[in-house]
């Protein structure tokens, strides 16, 4: 007597069905991985960056690269300045430094700093006889762990001249601006060009 084989059948839609879910569940991971623990978005607002940022420009910050560093010398980064408030700024001075600013002159251990990021808008406010910078800072140490930052529109920004904002601590520091990518048509990296020391 013959006995009666039943063979199950597999389900192609099905099986293509679960394929799609995992791989749509993997590509979330990845977007939250990437989107919260290494890069983040941020959007300039004000004037304080000009001109070499502008309001409404998208950057992409990397969070993750000092996890194994510390801030560098012309690095631009964005910080917790207020509890509700990210501020962009440029790394002048690193711990221990010593750091004044005499209008468009800054000085870091006492060496003159050529910011070449500066030299367009620099140039320009000297052909037109007027000082770039109108605030100035008196010398003064950088604390241990924290920084010492300005925006590149000097005499429109609220930075570590201010006691407002002050020295930036290292844990108050988002990351590091790496890449502009928005609008289409200023797509570039953020360069890092470590001011020379006179």
């Amino acid at each position: 007597m013959e006995q009666d084989q039943t063979v199950e059948k597999t389900n192609p839609v099905k099986n293509e069905a679960w394929e799609w879910i995992k791989a749509l569940l993997i590509a979330a991971a990845l977007v939250f991985f990437i989107r919260w623990l290494v890069f983040a978005p941020f959007i300039v607002e004000g004037p304080s960056m000009e001109p070499n940022f502008y309001t409404g420009e998208r950057l992409i910050v990397n969070k993750f690269i000092y996890k194994f560093g510390t801030p560098k010398h012309g690095e631009v980064v964005v910080f917790h300045a207020t509890k509700d408030k990210d501020y962009i700024k440029r790394v002048i001075a690193l711990p221990g430094q010593k750091v004044r600013v005499e209008g468009d002159k800054v000085y870091v251990d006492n060496q003159l700093v050529d910011e070449t990021y500066l030299k367009p808008a620099l140039d320009k406010a000297a052909s037109e006889g007027r000082p770039y910078n109108t605030r100035n800072f008196p010398e003064q140490t950088v604390p241990e762990g924290s920084v010492f930052v300005m925006g590149d529109n000097r005499s429109n920004s609220s930075d570590s001249r201010d006691p407002s904002v002050g020295f930036v601590n290292y844990d108050k520091i988002v990351g590091r601006a790496d890449l502009i990518f928005w609008p289409f048509n200023k797509i570039s990296l953020v360069h890092f060009n470590s001011p020379n020391r006179q």
